[in-house]
């Protein structure tokens, strides 16, 4: 009998073949939709680990206070890194950068970049690693030399796509209008010191960047290096205390800089790609839900053509849990080759749109898994009342309807 009952469902969903596809459609954007939302879940949380994986546990960013809250002038200073690295205990390393978005150009090529004066220290704590050339040398800070080193993303955009180091030293880049030599290429790392990011940078001699190029415009970033995890938080809390006093600032100021740890600032990266999966999420199950609801509407007028079917059934001995299990099985088969769909689409969909750079999707086998789960619960829950519904049709009234 439950053969039989199985055969019915099919050939009752295949009778009307249109119907039967529009009931699926919503089921197959819902788990499409849930496979995205985790897709792009897990794209955000490898972006943020990509994004700081040049910073170990025990790095420490002092950046000058902008926006809301901010002091209306500052005095923190890149040389601040060395008054940090004379008056507080347990720090292993540091430097600083003085960074701001300037015009870079070579040949007919004219962008805006992310331009940073930085120290000698600077490759070394951040854990830059050079495609070609060299870095940036005392010889250079002192003698303020026009030298310049490109990130990846600069190369490829000035010098074309495919272009090698070995292209680009020894030419000669624009600057804010000034001339520097390419002496540098760095390795492509995807990391960020604060808000920049390393592949998108032309990094310069830091007495150059406060002579020539920001003077006191510029974005201050030290990059603090720890010298254990568990000394961070006391080395963050004496920061604060020695530039407070070397600032001057009274006890009631607003600080002038801000202070961040590396695990700080993954945290709160990762915060804010929980909350974007857990809005994303809310959407896919509305989805799935008034998909839910459009599958027990076609269920219930199924019911109500087949009244004369089901009296006959009755009728012939056919008994409720036969006639319950068939409405039942009918609804979980739309929903579950729906989620089928879905999944199969779904899992097409992350490379393509992975390969246009849309944005940042990684597969997970949480969205295929809780995508299909949401379908079958869909197609037991919102199918169950037409079904009940068909069941308890009184064969008599059934034979009698036209």
């Amino acid at each position: 009998m439950s053969f039989e009952i199985i055969k019915m469902a099919f050939e009752s969903l295949f009778s009307n073949k249109t119907r039967t596809f529009l009931s699926m459609l919503g089921i197959i954007i819902g788990v499409s939709t849930v496979i995205a939302v985790f897709a792009i879940g897990q794209g955000a949380k490898d972006e943020v680990n990509s994004q700081f994986q040049n910073l170990s546990s025990n790095s420490i960013i002092v950046m000058s206070n902008m926006g809301r809250g901010a002091t209306a002038s500052s005095k923190f200073k890149a040389s601040d890194a060395d008054v940090i690295k004379e008056k507080v205990a347990h720090v292993g390393a540091i430097t600083g950068a003085l960074t701001g978005n300037l015009s870079v150009s070579y040949g007919s090529t004219d962008k805006s970049y992310s331009v940073t004066g930085v120290d000698t220290n600077y490759f070394s704590v951040s854990n830059l690693i050079l495609a070609g050339g060299r870095a940036i040398n005392e010889d250079d800070i002192s003698g303020k030399t026009m030298t310049a080193v490109l990130g990846s993303n600069v190369l490829t955009d000035l010098y074309g796509e495919g272009a090698t180091a070995d292209q680009a030293i020894g030419t000669t880049i624009s600057v804010n209008k000034k001339k520097f030599e390419v002496v540098g290429v760095l390795k492509t790392n995807g990391s960020r010191m604060g808000p920049m990011s390393v592949d998108d940078s032309v990094i310069v001699p830091l007495s150059v960047a406060e002579k020539s190029l920001f003077g006191s415009k510029g974005s201050v970033i030290l990059n603090v290096q720890a010298d254990s995890v568990d000394t961070v938080t006391a080395v963050s809390t004496d920061i604060s205390t020695v530039l407070r006093a070397q600032h001057k600032l009274k006890a009631t100021a607003e600080d002038d800089f801000r202070i961040m740890n590396a695990g700080t600032m993954v945290a709160a990266a990762q915060e804010s790609a929980n909350t974007m999966q857990i809005l994303l999420t809310v959407i896919a199950a509305i989805t799935l839900l008034v998909s839910g609801i459009g599958i027990m509407n076609v269920m219930l007028v199924t019911v109500a053509e087949r009244t004369k079917e089901i009296g006959i059934a009755k009728a012939i001995g056919g008994k409720q849990s036969d006639i319950l299990s068939q409405f039942i099985l009918e609804s979980i088969i739309l929903s579950t080759i729906g989620g089928i769909i879905g999944i199969i689409l779904g899992q097409i969909a992350i490379p393509v749109i992975s390969y246009f750079n849309i944005m940042t999707l990684s597969p997970s086998l949480t969205g295929p898994l809780i995508g299909f789960f949401f379908s079958f619960f869909v197609g037991v829950f919102f199918g169950f009342y037409p079904a009940y519904k068909a069941s308890r049709l009184d064969p008599v009234d059934a034979l009698r309807s036209e």
